[in-house]
C-alpha cells in the first residue's frame, strides 16, 4: 500500500498544479484522449431494439446512454433530458413494460429490448387515453415534464393492475389499490417544476377509472 499520509498540500499549491494542468491542455502538450477518457479509445457497438414498433439498429458509443441514443441518434427528441442524474424523470420510458429513467441506463444494455417513448403512446390526431387526459385536466403547464410524467402514468397503472406493490401499500397480501396515496407515492419520481400535481393526479385517476 503507497502510504500517502506524508502527502502535504497547501491550498496554494493545489491551485498552481490545476492552472499548470490547465495551461499544458490549452497549449496541446497533452493528448485530448488522456483527458477525456484515460487514454483509451472509444468503443463502439451495434445496438439493436425495437422502439415504439419500428426496428432500430445503430452504432454508438458504448457509453452512450439509452437517453442520447434516443434523441441524438433516433431523433426522438420528445424524451426530455432535465437533470441528466436520474432526479427529475423527465427522461422516463418504457422498456419491456417498466419505466426507467433512460438517461441511467446504456443503450447497450437493452439489446433487444422494446422501448416505448412518448411517441409511441399516441400521435397528434390519435392520442393515447393518457395523454388526452393531461390535456383535459391541464396536467402540464410548460409541458417539459410532461413526456416522462405521462410514459410513468401509463406505467404505474400497469403496475397496479400486475400487484406490484409501492412503499406505502399497506398490505402487501392483498393485491395493489389504487388509492391517491399509492398514485402519489409511485409518481414521486417524476418532478413537475411549475407544479401543476393536483392536475396529473385527476389526470391520472380518471384514466385509471375507466380501465378499472
Amino acid at each position: 500500500m503507497n502510504d500517502f499520509s506524508k502527502w502535504k498540500f497547501t491550498r496554494r499549491e493545489v491551485l498552481k498544479l490545476g492552472a499548470a494542468s490547465a495551461g499544458a491542455l490549452a497549449a496541446g502538450s497533452l493528448p485530448a484522449a488522456q483527458i477525456t477518457d484515460g487514454g483509451r479509445k472509444p468503443v463502439n457497438a451495434s445496438v439493436a431494439m425495437d422502439v415504439n414498433g419500428t426496428p432500430q439498429n445503430v452504432t454508438l458509443d458504448t457509453r452512450t446512454t439509452l437517453l442520447d441514443a434516443l434523441r441524438e441518434h433516433m431523433h426522438l427528441t420528445g424524451t426530455k433530458k432535465g437533470c441528466d442524474h436520474g432526479q427529475c424523470g423527465a427522461c422516463t420510458v418504457i422498456v419491456d413494460g417498466r419505466r426507467i429513467n433512460s438517461c441511467l441506463t446504456l443503450a447497450v444494455m437493452h439489446q433487444g429490448a422494446k422501448v416505448t417513448t412518448i411517441e409511441g403512446l399516441g400521435t397528434p390526431t390519435n392520442l393515447h387515453p393518457m395523454q388526452a387526459s393531461f390535456v383535459k385536466h391541464d396536467g402540464y403547464q410548460c409541458g417539459y415534464c410532461t413526456p416522462g410524467q405521462i410514459c410513468s402514468a401509463v406505467a404505474v397503472l400497469d403496475e397496479i393492475r400486475n400487484d406490484i406493490p409501492s412503499h406505502v401499500s399497506a398490505d402487501l397480501t392483498v393485491k395493489a389499490q389504487f388509492t391517491t396515496t399509492e398514485l402519489r407515492e409511485r409518481m414521486s419520481g417524476n418532478i413537475c417544476r411549475c407544479g401543476a400535481y393536483s392536475n396529473i393526479v385527476e389526470a391520472i385517476t380518471e384514466v385509471a377509472g375507466s380501465h378499472a
